[in-house]
């Protein structure tokens, strides 16, 4: 179908501002593009405590955001957040993860990683997995108390590679124990000649010459492109992950890539719940209070983290038919 109106209006304003495309832009202009949009959100709904806080790493501490909602958390999410791995910073996200911290219950917890090209692959892949593993270890004081609270990684386009990547390391390195991952429109290969990549309709905010962009900038060197912590569909073995939500855009490049993701992960006996959604092209998830596809979106999200003792635990061995999330399941 085609782009909704909201999407339409927005695509229309920027072009009527002379906004060039990504791969023609310099990184600083990108980065202040990402900014700009984030002012359009909004300040988001309170919560009980917002902190900045450093996580430990071997280059000094990664900055992250702590969002506490309410009563008792009942989870605590990972938030990485999109750009490419090249763009994008924690005020960019703060209204979509205060929404998400209030809407869930969770303790939410936004991860400001380093970005190439300063910081080459692997060093987002390295900063997710130390982040996710602080946050397990940490995860009574995150809390107020609570340390056997279910944790999940969330992560939209390259934050989504890197929730991927992060939730594999964690089954192959035996923990921390990730109850849920959600990736939304991620990153899941570096192939970029798939039917939604050269689909015409989808060359809109994020088009095929701005992933070649991003790759060139993160993986300069194609022969790691492959490296299952570039590119999580190259891992040889799937089975044994967290259960999955794996959302989509119609009008997406990387549609393609995230849909095929979920259908590996389905035929690994991963537990998944897919849903593209039409109208919607790449970044609707967090632009919250811009397009009205992002409630959508995130009622998905929200009703997963609500359904998490359902989903069980990440060993299903005799669950041979994992649930997919229908279009009628998603409405919010």
């Amino acid at each position: 179908m085609a782009l909704d109106q909201a999407t339409t209006a927005l695509l229309e304003q920027l072009a009527a501002s002379g906004t060039k495309p990504l791969h023609e832009m310099t990184v600083t202009e990108a980065r202040g593009l990402t900014a700009a949009l984030g002012e359009l959100y909004g300040p988001g709904p309170e919560v009980a405590r917002a902190e900045d806080v450093t996580i430990p790493s071997d280059h000094g501490g990664i900055p992250a955001r702590v969002l506490v909602p309410e009563g008792t958390p009942r989870g605590v999410v990972v938030y990485l957040h999109g750009g490419g791995w090249v763009i994008g910073a924690l005020p960019d996200f703060e209204t979509l993860c205060r929404k998400l911290a209030v809407g869930s219950g969770c303790v939410v917890v936004s991860v400001d990683y380093r970005m190439a090209p300063e910081h080459p692959y692997p060093a987002a892949a390295e900063d997710a997995w130390t982040a996710v593993r602080w946050v397990a270890g940490n995860s009574a004081s995150l809390t107020g108390g609570a340390d056997d609270v279910p944790l999940t990684v969330l992560g939209d386009s390259a934050g989504g590679n890197l929730a991927a990547v992060v939730a594999r390391r964690a089954r192959d390195e035996g923990g921390p124990a990730i109850a849920l991952q959600v990736l939304v429109y991620p990153v899941t290969d570096c192939d970029l000649d798939n039917d939604s990549y050269s689909d015409p309709a989808n060359q809109l905010m994020l088009s095929r010459d701005s992933m070649v962009w991003f790759w060139d900038l993160y993986a300069p060197d194609p022969a790691r492109r492959s490296e299952p912590d570039a590119s999580p569909a190259r891992a040889v073995d799937l089975a044994g992950l967290p259960p999955a939500v794996v959302l989509t855009a119609e009008h997406d490049v990387l549609r393609q890539e995230g849909e095929a993701y979920a259908a590996a992960l389905e035929a690994a006996g991963v537990p998944v719940r897919a849903q593209r959604f039409d109208g919607q092209m790449h970044g609707f998830f967090s632009m919250t209070g811009v397009l009205p596809g992002s409630d959508a979106a995130l009622a998905v999200v929200l009703e997963a983290l609500d359904a998490l003792d359902d989903l069980g635990p990440r060993d299903h061995p005799d669950d041979d038919h994992p649930t997919r999330l229908t279009a009628e399941e998603a409405a919010p």
